[in-house]
């Protein structure tokens, strides 16, 4: 239940009535220009693609990603208002926090730190060598 709502505030009315009236489906390339789909992956390139993503996810604050998809859910469920109200809230409990402080000092000081055998420009932590997303 609640299909036809939930694709009408996704892709808008005309598509909407054009997919629910018909029934025509969409591709993935349709999805992606609509806003459905994050990205097309080859299907050969699929694991591999979802892996690196989730390393990259994974090598982030585990509070701060939470907080992240908080405030994307709440992006679709409040009014912009309110949800700007709670990413401010969000900011400010973060604010402070070790992995705040480490990120926002390695950010300022644009520091490279030596990882594995090579150096690297800091821009957040990963869980295994402290660095990640570095040149």
């Amino acid at each position: 239940m609640g299909g036809s709502q939930r694709l009408t505030r996704l892709i808008g009315k005309s598509r909407a009535m054009d997919m629910i009236l018909t029934g025509r489906m969409m591709d993935a390339q349709e999805a992606e220009r609509a806003g459905l789909a994050a990205r097309v992956i080859p299907a050969d390139e699929l694991f591999s693609t979802a892996l690196e993503a989730a390393q990259q996810i994974a090598g982030y604050s585990k509070a701060i990603t939470m907080t992240a998809k908080e405030m994307v859910r709440q992006a679709e469920q409040t009014s912009l208002q309110d949800g700007v109200l709670f990413e401010r809230r969000s900011y400010y409990a973060l604010y402070g926090s070790d992995d705040q402080i480490e990120g926002m000092q390695a950010f300022m000081e644009n520091v490279r730190r030596y990882s594995g055998g090579e150096y690297r420009l800091y821009t957040g932590r990963d869980r295994e060598t402290g660095f990640t997303h570095g040149k």
